[in-house]
């Protein structure tokens, strides 16, 4: 039986048995040797020095589990009280941010209004100042932070960690984020360099919710109608980005009803120009009502305005006949609706063209639902993300070497 990793026997690293311990697959000292096949003075070394890095520690004494008796087995689990991750959301008019603990525990959170279209520089020096404060508000200091997740509102590369062409963020094409972010922390702080890992928000939303409501679904698609759509996908517990980054864009599907709807990229006829929250949006500001966001959409739907909900069911229509072909191709077991329009109207409207158009045999298994963790959905994600790729197995070694343990 192999590790995440695909290592057994004595290629079985230190960071191979802290991936067991915190799967869960295996959490005593003799489980540890029995699947990985290392003798009991390995295992014994390679786990010394994940105590030495208090990245392990040991929890209570598990039953007995031979018939003959003998000593109870102790049980060893991650600490995650060594360490503490911050994250950011970015939407187009506003940002979340917070502290959060190593298994996710959201221990400081802010939000408040900041304008993608301001820039980079400005947003992310903000970030940082907003970080410098939400570390004091949760009692923990700057050298506790392990790492920084960033969600941002367009298409990344995930080895650069830039956003590429994005239609929504103007200035931020091929921007160093992770540099200007790490200066951002270390300005506020005083702190030194962090990991900054940088995602597309609908991915990072994605990870979140399928990893805390739905881990045993192996095929996830959530749809964030927010400003723009997007959609992110988990396939095997793992997101599926694509070749660079530009995966679940849906946005920009072309649809015969949008034909003369110029779309905020530049081109004709995408869905996110007839059915978004800001397409609704505009739609609303023509007859007379003061809309100018898909926020602005989401609290008319939540005071029940009629004109709101018709718009909103139609622009669920219209998404609905796309996601049509993307449950067709993907087969997902749940496919979750988010963002500013994920109300009653949006989906109903999703479920009559997407339940019309799909073949049976695509739905049959199909779980259409809303978001669970709503707008903590990206923070979750993002310090999820930064907390596999920490304490993935050839990072890990990577780390303790640096640490000289």
């Amino acid at each position: 039986m192999a590790t995440r990793a695909g290592k057994t026997g004595s290629q079985a690293s230190s960071g191979d048995l802290l991936e067991l311990v915190r799967s869960g697959r295996a959490t005593t000292r003799g489980a540890l040797q029995q699947v990985t096949g290392l003798s009991r003075a390995t295992v014994g070394q390679r786990l010394d020095r994940l105590f030495r890095a208090g990245w392990l520690r040991e929890g209570a004494a598990g039953p007995v589990d031979s018939p003959l008796g003998g000593r109870p087995s102790v049980r060893l689990e991650f600490d995650d009280a060594h360490a503490v991750v911050l994250a950011a959301d970015l939407d187009t008019r506003h940002a979340r941010a917070a502290v959060l603990s190593l298994t996710g525990e959201l221990l400081a959170e802010h939000t408040g209004a900041l304008l993608i279209e301001e820039g980079p520089d400005a947003v992310l020096g903000e970030l940082g100042r907003w970080f410098a404060e939400l570390l004091e508000k949760a009692g923990h200091r700057a050298h506790e932070v392990c790492g920084i997740g960033l969600a941002v509102p367009g298409p990344v590369d995930s080895q650069t960690g830039r956003v590429v062409q994005p239609p929504i963020m103007p200035g931020w094409d091929g921007f160093d984020i992770r540099g200007r972010l790490t200066r951002a922390f270390a300005e506020h702080t005083g702190a030194g360099a962090v990991p900054v890992l940088v995602d597309n928000d609908a991915n990072l939303m994605a990870y979140g919710e399928q990893r805390t409501g739905h881990p045993d679904c192996s095929a996830f698609v959530l749809v964030k109608v927010s400003t723009g759509i997007g959609a992110g996908v988990v396939v095997g517990g793992e997101i599926y980005r694509g070749i660079d980054g530009g995966a679940g864009d849906i946005g920009h599907i072309r649809v015969p009803e949008g034909a003369d709807a110029l779309c905020r990229c530049g081109s004709f006829g995408c869905l996110a120009a007839v059915a978004s929250g800001g397409a609704v949006a505009r739609r609303l500001a023509e007859t007379g009502v003061p809309a100018a966001s898909g926020s602005d959409v989401r609290d008319l739907l939540a005071s029940g305005h009629p004109g709101a909900a018709a718009l909103a069911r139609e622009a669920g229509r219209h998404v609905g006949d796309v996601l049509a072909t993307v449950v067709t191709l993907l087969n997902p077991g749940v496919l979750m609706v988010a963002g500013d329009l994920a109300g009653t109207a949006f989906l109903t409207g999703v479920r009559e063209l997407l339940y019309q158009r799909a073949l049976p045999r695509s739905t049959a298994h199909l779980d259409v639902v809303t978001s669970r963790l709503g707008e903590r959905a990206g923070l979750v994600g993002a310090g999820a993300m930064v907390v596999e790729h920490l304490y993935a197995p050839e990072r890990v070694e990577e780390r303790l070497l640096a640490m000289g343990v």
